[in-house]
C-alpha cells in the first residue's frame, strides 16, 4: 500500500513537472525579446546569419541589417581568410530576409563587446551615408 501511494505522488509530481516544462516553452506565433542589438540565427542548413530580430517566434520571422560569414582568399592565393559581409551587395538587393521557423536551429544573442558587433561597427562606419529624400 506504501508502495503504490509513493508511486502515484512520483506519477503525479513528474506530471506536473512535464506541464509546467511543456508550457514555458515558447508558444507559437510568440515573440522573442533580446536585449541586444543584434541577434545571430543559426539554420539548419549551416549557414549563420547576424541580425536584428523581429517576430522570433513567428512562423517567418524577419531579420534586418542582415550580416553573413563569407570568405576572402589572400592576394597569394594561398590562404583564405573569413570575413563578415552585410548582405545588400548582391544583384536583387535584399534589404531584409524572411526566415523558416522549421529551419531555425537556434538564436543567440551577440554581445555589444564581441568580435562580431566590432565588425558590424566598422562596416556601419564604411558605409556612405544615404542621400536625403527629394
Amino acid at each position: 500500500m506504501k508502495n503504490t501511494f509513493v508511486c502515484i505522488i512520483s506519477i503525479i509530481l513528474f506530471s506536473i513537472f512535464l506541464i509546467a516544462l511543456v508550457t514555458s516553452c515558447n508558444k507559437p506565433g510568440e515573440n522573442l525579446s533580446f536585449s541586444t542589438e543584434y541577434q545571430a540565427v543559426f539554420l539548419d542548413n549551416g549557414q549563420v546569419f547576424f541580425g536584428k530580430l523581429e517576430n522570433g517566434g513567428a512562423e517567418h520571422p524577419k531579420l534586418t541589417e542582415v550580416y553573413y560569414i563569407g570568405q576572402q582568399p589572400a592576394p597569394d592565393g594561398k590562404q583564405v581568410a573569413n570575413i563578415l559581409l552585410k548582405r545588400g551587395g548582391e544583384w536583387h538587393g535584399p534589404e531584409f530576409m524572411y526566415l523558416t521557423k522549421n529551419h531555425i536551429v537556434m538564436i543567440e544573442p551577440v554581445s555589444p563587446t564581441s568580435r562580431v558587433a566590432e565588425l558590424i561597427k566598422e562596416l556601419k562606419a564604411k558605409q556612405p551615408a544615404a542621400e536625403p529624400a527629394k
